[in-house]
């Protein structure tokens, strides 16, 4: 009712009563306005502040999983470096023909790190023919009892395995059934060159490698002689 078009006692104090009304309830609806404004900026801060924190835990995790990848590559690397076979001579046996039977003589690299032999393999090749030869352990000899090329039975020896003789070994490491060599170690591995490429004639040049399981491969390469004299030649200091 409009309080102006009718003048009555008490008609004026209602127009102000129901002025103040309407005001009030103006400021409650503009009150009501900015709070939802509010409410909605604060969801947003929300949502910016969860977002931002799923994205530092990706980062997170993508930092240490580069952190223990790079670590497990340093700790590789190390290991490909620092660790590895050095090939000290070679000998050969002479049938009367050609060489039948090589002895290779093994030691780790200086500061080298343990090297387990069941895992280590040699590529040998004859200019013509290249084999891959691995430890077989029944092929063993804790010592060099019967001479180089008379203590393992090279009969035995096929043209995929080569045998094992241990000259020094000083903390008993080199084993049959775990044949791991350090850096006090020397072993000589035997291999059957009949049975791998018939024998080595003279002036053949043999190339190859010791391969281990990780680090520097030990270096075979020498050329056989023109001749042979004597029973046992050295081909490779």
């Amino acid at each position: 009712m409009d309080g102006l078009s009718f003048w009555v006692p008490g008609t004026l104090i209602y127009w102000e009563v129901s002025r103040v009304k309407i005001a009030l309830t103006l400021k409650v609806i503009r009150f009501e306005k900015n709070a939802a404004i509010g409410i909605g900026s604060l969801i947003i801060f929300i949502a910016m502040i969860l977002v931002a924190g799923i994205a530092a835990s990706v980062f997170i995790q993508t930092m240490n999983s580069l952190e223990q990848q790079a670590l497990q590559s340093g700790q590789e690397a190390i290991k490909d470096v620092s660790n590895g076979l050095r090939v000290t001579q070679v000998s050969g046996y002479n049938n009367g023909s050609t060489i039948s039977q090589i002895a290779i003589f093994l030691r780790t690299t200086a500061g080298s790190d343990y090297i387990d032999l069941t895992y280590t393999y040699i590529s040998l090749s004859d200019t013509s023919k290249n084999v891959i030869l691995d430890l077989n352990t029944s092929i063993y000899n804790s010592s060099v009892s019967g001479g180089l090329f008379g203590t393992l039975d090279d009969t035995a020896l096929t043209s995929t395995t080569y045998g094992l003789m241990v000259i020094r070994d000083v903390d008993n490491s080199c084993l049959s059934t775990s044949p791991i060599i350090n850096s006090d170690d020397l072993v000589v591995l035997l291999v059957n060159t009949s049975t791998c490429f018939s024998g080595l004639d003279t002036r053949t040049e043999v190339t190859g490698n010791i391969v281990p399981e990780y680090g520097i491969s030990g270096v075979i390469s020498f050329t056989t002689p023109s001749s042979y004299i004597n029973t046992i030649i050295e081909l490779q200091k």
